[in-house]
């Protein structure tokens, strides 16, 4: 049976190549990962919230236009509204002679898996880098939550499966109307909270993942449901905040909740 979590470094893998066609269009000239809350991509904000649970090791696993994430990542001062200062010389190009230093002491892979692979062929295409690892976190590129990650892991080691998902208690995105004999409304709720657990998106692998994942692996309808079937799958049920940001509505409410103060995923001070 696995171990405690103690000191050992846990990678983490960041599905990132989405488009977010709806939070845009198809066309959608912004990567989902590089949408903003604040002044700073939702990437930020999730690496943010694993590094403060000591998670700082990322593969980012990129696909819909990689290069603006690339460049994201290379030049993060320069999206995130801090000064930067530039010689401007009479000839040849200009050079920054002064950039901030950035106090988030991550390490990042950056890792080309194809524009349009599905999330399980993703993972194959990064598996020399996460050889050697007995396990491994994956993440969505759109999902915050308050969760205590480093417990999440010890539950995943605890119990010795190849997979396990985090369960989550999220809302119905429409109202819900009950009826009474000959079409009466006896009750509205708006939003209300669903009856079923879904997938929040925080996962943990063990190695034997790769045995599972077959060549373009849509990885919730593939390799997850075979391995529910097989009984080597587990869910560790958070019961706290969790929220995604799907829509251009849910992008637009987890910057208020920003503004005012209240993200309850902002673990840091």
């Amino acid at each position: 049976m696995p171990g405690p979590l103690g000191d050992s470094a846990v990678k983490t893998a960041i599905l990132a190549g989405g488009r977010g066609s709806r939070l845009a269009d198809e066309q959608a000239v912004t990567p989902k990962v590089l949408y903003e809350i604040g002044n700073r991509p939702i990437l930020w904000h999730i690496m943010k919230m694993f590094a403060q649970d000591g998670f700082d090791d990322f593969l980012l696993l990129l696909g819909h236009r990689a290069e603006q994430v690339v460049d994201y990542v290379v030049h993060r001062a320069r999206y995130e509204g801090r000064d930067v200062q530039i010689e401007l010389p009479s000839t040849g190009p200009a050079r920054i002679i002064e950039e901030p230093v950035d106090t988030d002491r991550w390490r990042i892979t950056l890792c080309h898996t194809g524009i349009d692979s599905e999330k399980g062929e993703r993972l194959r295409r990064v598996r020399p880098y996460l050889a050697g690892e007995p396990d491994f976190m994956v993440t969505y590129g759109d999902g915050l939550a308050d969760i205590d990650l480093r417990t999440l892991v010890e539950f995943h080691r605890s119990h010795g499966k190849t997979a396990t998902l985090t369960a989550i208690r999220a809302r119905s995105q429409f109202g819900h109307v009950k009826l009474a004999e000959g079409g009466l409304v006896t009750e509205m709720d708006e939003n209300p909270m669903l009856p079923e657990l879904v997938n929040g998106g925080f996962m943990v692998f063990s190695q034997s993942i790769f045995d599972w994942l077959e060549p373009d692996d849509p990885l919730e309808r593939g390799a997850l449901k075979r391995l529910a079937q097989a009984g080597e799958l587990m869910a560790y049920v958070h019961d706290g905040f969790w929220t995604c940001m799907d829509t251009y509505k849910d992008n637009l409410r987890l910057n208020e909740l920003w503004a005012t103060g209240e993200a309850p995923w902002k673990k840091w001070e």
